[in-house]
C-alpha cells in the first residue's frame, strides 16, 4: 500500500484537535454559516456534513435562535480498527441573535447535501412601504372641527 504522509498537515491536525477539541453538549464548537438578505428573507446556512436530520435541534427563545446538531462516530464495535479518524466528531453549536425586523413565527428550515438552511421572512413592520402625505390645510380643518 502506498502512503504519503505531509508532517506538516498532520502537526495542524493535532493542534487543531488539542486546542478546539470535540464538542460537548456542555461546551460545543462553533459551526460554520453563511448569512444573507434575500429579497423578503434572511437566510442562514450552516455546514452540517455527515450530521443525521434527527440529530439536529432548533430552539427559538424571545429573539435568539440556537441551532445545535451532533455528529456521532458512523463505526463502532468490536471489530472496527480506525486507521486514520481526521472528521470532527461531537456537538456544534450557533447562537443568532435575530432583531425585531424578522417573523420568528415562520422560519423554515431545510437540510440537503450535508447543508441546513434556515429561511426567515422579513417582519411586515420591516417592509419598505410608502406613506401618503396629506396637504397642510386638511389637517387644520380636522383639528377645528
Amino acid at each position: 500500500m502506498l502512503m504519503r504522509t505531509d508532517p506538516f498537515r498532520e502537526l495542524d491536525r493535532l493542534a487543531q484537535q488539542v486546542f478546539n477539541g470535540s464538542g460537548t453538549w456542555t461546551r460545543p464548537t462553533a459551526m460554520p454559516m453563511d448569512a444573507y438578505r434575500s429579497g423578503d428573507e434572511f437566510v442562514v446556512a450552516f455546514d452540517l456534513p455527515g450530521v443525521a436530520a434527527d440529530a439536529i435541534e432548533l430552539d427559538v427563545e424571545r429573539n435568539v435562535l440556537t441551532v445545535k446538531a451532533e455528529r456521532r462516530p458512523s463505526l463502532s464495535g468490536d471489530t472496527v480498527e480506525m486507521q486514520v479518524s481526521e472528521r470532527p466528531l461531537g456537538v456544534f453549536s450557533r447562537q443568532l441573535f435575530l432583531g425585531d425586523t424578522l417573523d420568528t413565527d415562520n422560519i423554515q428550515a431545510g437540510y440537503e447535501a450535508g447543508v441546513l438552511t434556515l429561511r426567515i421572512p422579513v417582519s411586515e413592520k420591516a417592509k419598505p412601504r410608502k406613506i401618503a402625505v396629506t396637504a397642510g390645510d386638511q389637517d387644520v380643518k380636522q383639528i377645528n372641527a
